[in-house]
């Protein structure tokens, strides 16, 4: 009895296996490259901002408030250079915190009715439509909360000062103009509206499957199975997002500019108008006429804001890292 040994196949016609590795190991090897130069280019990029905002605020840093009164408009007499920055800082602050409460849970509802109510047409249509409010120049934003949403808001306005005046964010009096810091709240809140949303949307939409499908199963509502599933997995991702509208609202101007009636108090009455005054808003204001030191003292003022919005950007990725295991965010 005999035994025939079939022959090894054939090779299929095309580029040799270890030519093919060596060209997969290439790529690699120069993607990866690629990436640690891009992140690199960026610390270098921030490096050289910050660089720049000490060099050219150094001299305001260094001088005294005599010389600083003599060269800067409106400065007061006896005043340290912090002293002078800290109602900009405040109604910075004051601007962007309320901005952020007004948003962030519009924004949420509006993630939520996309990623899990919504048939998917019109959910894609209200996406196409939130991420339209982006596009939007924050020129128009300004006019818009100047002839429309300032007067449509003062009777809104006139209600609050009369029934929660007792309270200091609507304490009277209540300006007429509704050029105040509620009408710059408003505003941007409607601008970081597409930033938050469009984030916290992608966010609930990477909620697995199995997580919904099991509270589902155990008899939950759907809104229960939000609250207990959706909610939960992105809440790192929310708090990402809403951090990166926060970043907006602190560094927004021509809109603020264009509205808000400046002043230069440590004020919680966001209906009287000449109370507060944001930085990026004063240094548009002021820069086109400064000069010397004044140029100075203006750089200054976004050191401090530059340094304000990286704190919050480190505070945000110190909260995101806490849950990076359950999250939606990384």
């Amino acid at each position: 009895m005999t035994t025939t040994v079939s022959p090894p196949p054939e090779r299929a016609p095309g580029r040799p296996r270890r030519r093919r590795r060596t060209t997969d190991r290439g790529l690699n090897r120069a993607f990866r490259w690629v990436a640690v130069g891009a992140g690199v280019l960026i610390l270098a990029v921030l490096a050289a901002v910050a660089v720049f905002l000490l060099q050219q605020a150094w001299p305001a840093l260094t001088a005294g408030s005599d010389e600083l009164a003599a060269s800067v408009p409106r400065y007061p007499d006896d005043t340290s250079l912090l002293e002078y920055v800290g109602p900009l800082v405040f109604g910075t602050l004051l601007a962007a915190a309320l901005a952020l409460a007004l948003a962030t849970p519009v924004a949420m509802g509006i993630a939520l009715f996309i990623s899990h109510y919504a048939p998917r047409r019109l959910a894609q249509v209200l996406g196409y439509l939130v991420d339209l409010l982006a596009a939007v120049p924050s020129v128009i934003y300004g006019l818009w909360g100047i002839f429309v949403l300032g007067p449509a808001a003062l009777p809104v306005w006139e209600w609050l000062g009369s029934w929660l005046g007792w309270f200091p964010l609507f304490a009277g009096p209540v300006s007429p103009t509704s050029r105040v810091l509620a009408t710059v709240a408003v505003v941007l809140a409607v601008m970081i509206l597409p930033i938050i949303t469009a984030v916290a949307r992608e966010v609930f939409l990477q909620t697995p499957k199995l997580h919904e499908e099991a509270a589902l199963a155990l008899g939950a509502t759907r809104w229960e199975m939000v609250r207990t599933a959706v909610l939960p997995f992105g809440r790192s991702g929310v708090i990402s997002a809403a951090m990166l509208g926060l970043g907006r609202a602190l560094g927004e101007t021509m809109a603020v500019l264009m509205i808000l009636s400046p002043g230069f108090l440590y004020s919680f009455k966001i209906l009287d108008s000449a109370q507060q005054q944001t930085i990026a808003a004063y240094i548009a204001l002021d820069f086109p006429e400064a000069s010397g030191l004044a140029v100075n003292t203006l750089i200054a003022t976004g050191l401090v804001l530059f340094v304000i919005t990286l704190a919050v950007n480190m505070g945000a990725r110190a909260i995101v890292a806490r849950r990076k295991e359950f999250s939606g965010a990384n």
